[in-house]
């Protein structure tokens, strides 16, 4: 997104910086007093994100029943933009036990959703004066819907693959393995450690670390690598090392030397039958033994 006023892109890291920097723009082109981003459940309506700029009307974090707020009349009106010009003499927003408080005012929304289809919520502009919106204020909020609507899958997105990062297949109650696929960097290397910390149960006794799906490899990950390994033997976890290609061994140099006296073997299958497990053809692996 260009960011209007420096015209350079604005990148977004999360839902919730995309939300700041939307409400930041919006209230330098709209002089509305309060500008605010909510998510629902179909039940509750939440603030997620609020700029006030005289009067505070709306708190980050309040909760309100949805179909008592604005926001409801929102969702209830559909995929366009809601705008009431005058709120003491709209027929659905004087229904509203909240509307004795907002007297002449003049509110104006538009849901945000999810790619699939389903509701994250709303971003709206309320003032308990009246207001006077724009062409361009009603293109702006679809614009900036679309926006935050696009931030939200490149976030799940962006979550499904970190639970992909470090997948644990278990073969067995005892023998689990980590296949690590991809482009390795040191982020992603520190976040495996993380997560194969919180899900390798108890119980587990192998953990075959597979490095043949490596495309990438960044050199740095050698320290998190052996953090890795040396985490797993104070679990109690015997740590069996397969797959380290000549371009792994080529590129972090030091690796495999420092793996000396560790358990490794040459391939998957290696390691696999090592442990007393044959591959046949209909049932999958079974115990050799």
């Amino acid at each position: 997104m260009e960011n209007p006023d420096t015209g350079t892109f604005q990148k977004f890291k999360n839902f919730n910086e995309a939300a700041n920097q939307v409400l930041k723009m919006l209230s330098g082109r709209m002089k509305i007093n309060t500008l605010f981003i909510a998510e629902n459940d179909g039940e509750h309506n939440t603030i997620k994100k609020a700029f006030n700029r005289d009067e505070k009307l709306v708190t980050e974090g309040s909760v309100a029943p949805l179909d008592q707020t604005f926001c409801g009349l929102v969702l209830r009106h559909g995929d366009d933009t809601l705008q009431i010009d005058d709120i003491s003499t709209d027929e659905h927003a004087t229904a509203l036990d909240i509307a004795s408080d907002y007297d002449n005012g003049s509110f104006m929304g538009i849901p945000i959703y999810y790619e699939n289809g389903e509701i994250y919520g709303t971003i709206c502009g309320l003032d308990k004066k009246p207001y006077t919106f724009t062409e361009e204020d009603q293109e702006m909020f679809t614009m900036l819907s679309s926006l935050l609507t696009y931030i939200l899958e490149l976030e799940t997105a962006k979550k499904e693959i970190q639970k992909l990062t470090s997948p644990l297949v278990p073969l067995s109650d005892e023998i689990s393995i980590l296949p690590i696929i991809g482009h390795i960097t040191l982020t992603r290397a520190k976040k495996m450690i993380e997560d194969v910390v919180d899900k390798v149960v108890q119980g587990v006794d192998f953990l075959i670390v597979d490095f043949s799906g490596i495309t990438q490899i960044d050199p740095r990950i050698e320290q998190p690598l052996l953090d890795l390994v040396k985490t797993l033997k104070i679990m109690g976890v015997t740590p069996i090392i397969t797959g380290i290609s000549p371009a792994v061994a080529l590129n972090v140099p030091h690796f495999a030397h420092s793996l000396k006296g560790e358990r490794m073997e040459a391939t998957l299958k290696i390691a696999i039958e090592q442990l007393g497990f044959v591959l046949t053809h209909k049932d999958g692996f079974i115990p050799r033994r």
